[in-house]
């Protein structure tokens, strides 16, 4: 029975990969690296949450890793990023230190923001990621103020904004959405439909299961993304990209995607079955770009197993580094809370 299993995944897989993929080998070899850092990176983080070296909340993006990877190859560098709190992933693909991630993560000074932020507010300014965010939602006006300030000053930039499908339950998201129709900013929503809001289904939600068409209601461009495939996420992201840069406004893009692991370290996740993950686990972007790679010939096992081996290497590192960084000063409680400006005007 094992074998015939193996067999249906194998099969299933071989009709996934086209006879001349659409992408070139240094774009497969880039999604499996970056999506490989982000799931080791993600493993170690559990683990180490385990040992109570990681506290607070902490939720990982296991099995989403495509979600990040396939938009990354679509965009700039110069455009900017903005996500929730599922947010670790997201920067170590656009290029923040492993090493700055990990200490964030243990509240250490050498942290991406500065040991204050913790897992739910990794920032990098350096590749124009404007921060996981917090509050369920907030993320999203947000995005759509990046945006506006990417239009005003005529950058051709964009801001891709991304949020979990509890946050399109939130005002602040028809009122941002209605706001970047009206002013045809130049932003990417994406909501990354993993099923669940927390524990709770998006069928138990709402009348409305197929997100996308939220976004039909502002006359926004919207379609559904199989995410668990970086190809069909990087030819949406292009799409949109496209619309943003020439002036055309928003779009709304439902990413379809699946966490193998529970909402945050504290959820067991006895809300699903086994068989359920087991279906998304038989689809997983890593393995799929993996077997894309060897049928083309891109890289052997060896050398696909060299890049694991660094990787792993990466993320030890990274441990040691946070693990021997201090902690911030006390004083530092007291700094990064107002901006220091100089006004035109004095107030009497």
């Amino acid at each position: 029975m094992a074998e015939t299993k193996a067999a249906k995944t194998n099969d299933a897989k071989k009709a996934k990969v086209n006879a001349a993929p659409a992408f070139s080998k240094e774009t497969y070899m880039r999604w499996y690296e970056m999506m490989q850092l982000m799931r080791k990176f993600e493993e170690k983080a559990g683990q180490l949450y385990g040992q109570q070296k990681i506290k607070g909340f902490c939720h990982l993006y296991i099995g989403q890793e495509a979600c990040a990877a396939g938009a990354i190859t679509a965009l700039t560098k110069d455009d900017k990023w903005i996500t929730a709190y599922r947010d670790h992933a997201h920067p170590l693909g656009l290029g923040t230190s492993p090493n700055a991630v990990m200490a964030e993560l243990y509240a250490k000074a050498t942290g991406c923001s500065k040991g204050k932020g913790g897992s739910m507010h990794i920032f990098d300014k350096e590749v124009n990621f404007v921060g996981g965010h917090g509050i369920v939602g907030a993320q999203v006006p947000l995005g759509a103020g990046l945006a506006f300030a990417e239009k005003y000053n005529k950058t051709g930039n964009l801001c891709i904004c991304y949020m979990g499908d509890g946050a399109v339950r939130q005002g602040a998201l028809h009122e941002a959405f209605n706001m970047a129709m009206l002013w045809k900013l130049p932003v990417i929503f994406v909501v990354e439909n993993n099923g669940y809001a927390m524990g709770t289904s998006v069928q138990r939600t709402s009348n409305v299961t197929e997100l996308y068409k939220l976004g039909l209601s502002y006359d926004m461009p919207s379609e559904p993304v199989n995410a668990m495939r970086c190809e069909d996420v990087h030819e949406a992201v292009a799409r949109a990209a496209e619309r943003a840069r020439a002036g055309e406004g928003p779009t709304f893009l439902e990413f379809r995607t699946y966490r193998y692991k529970g909402h945050s370290m504290s959820d067991p996740a006895k809300y699903r079955t086994k068989e359920e993950l087991e279906t998304y686990r038989n689809q997983d972007p890593i393995e799929s770009v993996r077997f894309t790679i060897l049928e083309n010939n891109y890289a052997t096992e060896q050398e696909l197993e060299e890049i694991d081996n660094k990787i792993k290497e990466q993320v030890l590192e990274s441990v040691d580094f946070a693990e021997k960084s201090p902690y911030p000063a006390p004083e530092e409680l007291y700094t990064d809370i107002y901006v220091e400006k100089d006004y035109p005007y004095v107030m009497d």
